[in-house]
């Protein structure tokens, strides 16, 4: 019997549910939420009143913090952690590695020879070191520059981390260079919503709202992942080398019948959900839903809205505990965005809204013609924005695992649109409609129809503003049927960004997105601003200004498939970009137009913006160069002798010429096999070390990702064709049905 089958049967044989066992009898799930977290309240019991109120006025302003109140904060923030079972702090950031990295400190420091206190002061808190050299920069410092600094985030709360023998001080940091350039996702996404919430209270102010203080931005993360018992994992070095499969045949059934969508979550897998769930809940992570996905072992959980920065955090969180927490479970959790070929990949699904400190939604229509204007503004300045930076838009969510994603029939398309609905498209239509109307002479009749839909609709309301259509009082929040196939879609008081890879971090899409809502939201109070020094109508202006703004993003506004060929021709004809892959996407960040618009806003430095471009293609080709290295060891090592074995076998027994033009079939895919395995090795080696990036990306993709190609489907069909008890490699029906 070989290690497979060892595999199998080992999981057959009733796998006990292992991990830790959550009791909601003995504790009050209630009462747990947040208990890790040192969070607003706790803040509030252990400082000073005068040191609280300076602290929460850094938070909300982003102003400095003193000296003297810092070190009163890490006091207190030591002796809660201490009180918790802490031995050590850390400060965790997020470098441009993907994900998340902390170093730990002990709080412990000699004390007189023979003894040791436990110390944390305020520098400690402020402000951390770390050896910075081996984390990608883009080129923005030399290997041998090894400082790198991490800024503590008051805005996103520390955390407690158990761990079988202890426990440590999480504080959520930024990270930079000693020149002050940023290394990782944190700094630039804080300085996108800075600058949204400028400009987005510009237009408010100038819209007549005279009580909101600040904008701030919402999201809510949905997260897609696999899961694979862990036993059968160990026999696939593909998995746990490269995240993916790199060889497997279909099986004979995958997702094809719908049944494990929502369906009865295996007991095993809901024990593991319901560790996770707990751990997320000590931790603040507001999570809410847990269902079976569209592919059979796949899952999703979700959370409810937080503001951005935190909801950002904890989705970093939720991938490591889900990682963490599998392991202990017997599984590994798998976030590759497509693991399988042949059955769903996985996303994350974005869900982002913005509004005011006093809670207001701006992106839900009121029960005011008012609050209507207020509205299609903000609705209109986000599909402006995603249509004039849709190629940027796209450039956020590449990587070499979101290039299978991307364009299948299960995820969006790499073309970028907007879906609004019916109910809300029809509303810019008539917007649009109507300045045609007030523009152009039309026929008699024609006309008369017109105005009298105008009298029912648009009958101006006495207030500050009139523009508003007394329609939207009506709209209900579900205004048209949800569209899975739009990367950009609006679902009733947000719009959810569907495009990001299920193991990106999400804040180099938002960041992004922020950024351009603000350009566009600049523009929009600069436009407006001149209208009121002009002393015209102003009413008008703003109406004037929506109808442009329809009239300019209106190519990308689609609500029909956007998997189907008519669209791809469709979009052709309307000039949106196609960008295909992470190759196509790389040269748009250093666009000019990119270039100008993060640097205005200083999101972005220009260095900033040609080293992530850089980390970009090597992460690009690295992992191409790893899956490309796999897949010859596999095919060498474990297939090739495999379908050896079983050829040896088999051709004494085979006599009639039936049996034997199978194994001339057979010996043909041994043939195909060797020379595929030969002409990937031969592609490699003409890879050269001084080839400029773009140009080292542009073979990977064209040259060896098409030599991989080549190798699998050979190495599939002779997978079909072995006998199953010499076959190496765990199944993809053993890996998507055992559990």
């Amino acid at each position: 019997m070989n290690a497979r089958y060892q595999a199998v049967q080992s999981i057959s044989d009733n796998t006990p549910i292992r991990g830790g066992i959550v009791d909601y009898q003995s504790e009050k799930f209630s009462e747990l939420y947040a208990s890790y977290v040192f969070h607003e309240e706790i803040q509030r019991e252990r400082l000073p009143s005068k040191v609280f109120k300076s602290l929460q006025n850094t938070i909300k302003t982003g102003d400095g913090l003193d000296p003297e109140v810092a070190e009163t904060v890490a006091m207190a923030m030591r002796d809660w952690a201490l009180e918790h079972g802490a031995t050590h702090y850390s400060h965790w950031f997020q470098p441009l590695t993907g994900s998340t990295a902390e170093k730990h400190d002990c709080f412990l420091t000699p004390h007189d020879g023979l003894h040791a206190l436990a110390r944390f002061s305020g520098n400690e808190l402020i402000r951390g070191e770390s050896d910075a050299s081996s984390f990608p920069s883009g080129g923005l410092r030399a290997t041998f520059e090894a400082r790198g600094y991490t800024a503590w985030d008051p805005s996103s709360p520390a955390f407690i981390l158990k761990n079988p023998n202890g426990a440590t001080l999480v504080i959520p940091t930024m990270f930079v260079s000693w020149t002050g350039e940023s290394l990782d996702q944190k700094t630039p996404m804080l300085r996108s919503l800075g600058v949204l919430n400028h400009h987005a209270m510009r237009v408010l102010r100038l819209l007549g709202n005279t009580t909101a203080q600040r904008v701030e931005c919402t999201l809510g993360v949905e997260q897609e992942y696999f899961l694979v018992d862990r036993r059968l994992a160990m026999l696939r070095p593909d998995l746990m080398i490269a995240g993916r499969t790199l060889f497997g045949a279909r099986p004979p059934k995958g997702q094809e019948l719908d049944d494990n969508y929502f369906g009865a979550i295996p007991e095993r897998v809901l024990a593991f959900m319901t560790e996770v769930e707990h751990e997320l809940i000590l931790l603040g992570v507001p999570i809410k839903t847990r269902h079976n996905e569209v592919a059979p072992g796949q899952y999703e959980l979700a959370p409810t809205f937080e503001t951005t920065n935190l909801a950002l955090d904890h989705q970093m969180l939720v991938m490591q505990l889900l990682q963490q927490v599998a392991q202990r479970h017997g599984f590994l959790c798998i976030l590759h965005e497509k693991p399988f070929a042949g059955v769903n990949g996985s996303g994350k699904h974005n869900n982002w809204s913005i509004g005011t400190d006093d809670g207001e939604n701006l992106l839900e229509p009121g029960e005011t013609p008012e609050s209507n204007a207020v509205f299609l503004i903000f609705c209109a300045a986000v599909c402006r924005a995603v249509h004039k930076y849709s190629a940027l838009l796209r450039f956020s969510v590449a990587s070499p695992g979101n290039d299978f994603r991307l364009g299948a029939s299960e995820a969006p398309p790499a073309i970028m649109s907007i879906h609004l609905g019916n109910v809300l498209t029809d509303i810019f239509n008539l917007l649009l409609e109507e300045s045609d109307a007030g523009s152009n002479q039309r026929a008699a009749s024609k006309k008369s129809k017109k105005s009298e839909k105008s009298a029912q609709t648009l009958a101006p309301a006495p207030a500050p503003l009139h523009i508003g259509l007394p329609m939207l009082l009506r709209l209900p929040r579900h205004s048209g049927d949800r569209n899975r196939t739009s990367p950009f879609a609006f679902t009733g008081n947000k719009f959810e960004f569907r495009a990001v890879g299920s193991s990106q971090n999400s804040a180099g899409a938002v960041t992004v997105l922020n950024t351009i809502v603000a350009e566009s939201l600049d523009f929009i109070a600069t436009r407006l601003e001149e209208a009121r020094k002009s002393e015209g109508d102003f009413n008008a202006a703003v109406r004037h200004l929506l109808v442009e703004m329809i009239e300019e993003f209106k190519p990308i506004l689609f609500d029909g498939d956007n998997y189907s060929m008519a669209w791809l021709e469709e979009s052709h004809r309307r000039g949106l970009p196609n960008l295909r892959n992470t190759v196509d996407c790389l040269p748009v960040l250093t666009s000019s137009d990119s270039v100008e618009l993060f640097q205005k806003y200083r999101v972005y430095t220009e260095g900033e913006l040609h080293g992530r471009q850089e980390i970009l293609a090597e992460i690009y080709c690295t992992t191409i160069l790893i899956e490309a290295n796999a897949m010859l060891r596999i095919a060498r090592t474990m297939i090739l002798p495999a379908v050896l074995r079983h050829k040896s076998r088999v051709q004494g027994a085979l006599t009639t010429e039936t049996q034997k033009d199978f194994l001339v079939q057979y010996d043909e895919k041994i043939d195909l096999l060797l020379r595929a395995i030969d002409e990937l090795n031969v592609r490699l080696s003409k890879i050269k070390s001084d080839w400029a990036l773009l140009k080292k990306a542009e073979f990977f993709r064209d040259s060896i990702q098409s030599a991989m190609f080549a190798l699998r489907v050979v190495a599939d069909k002779l997978e079909s064709m072995t006998d199953d008890a010499v076959w190496p490699l765990p199944t993809y029906s053993e890996m998507l049905f055992l559990r």
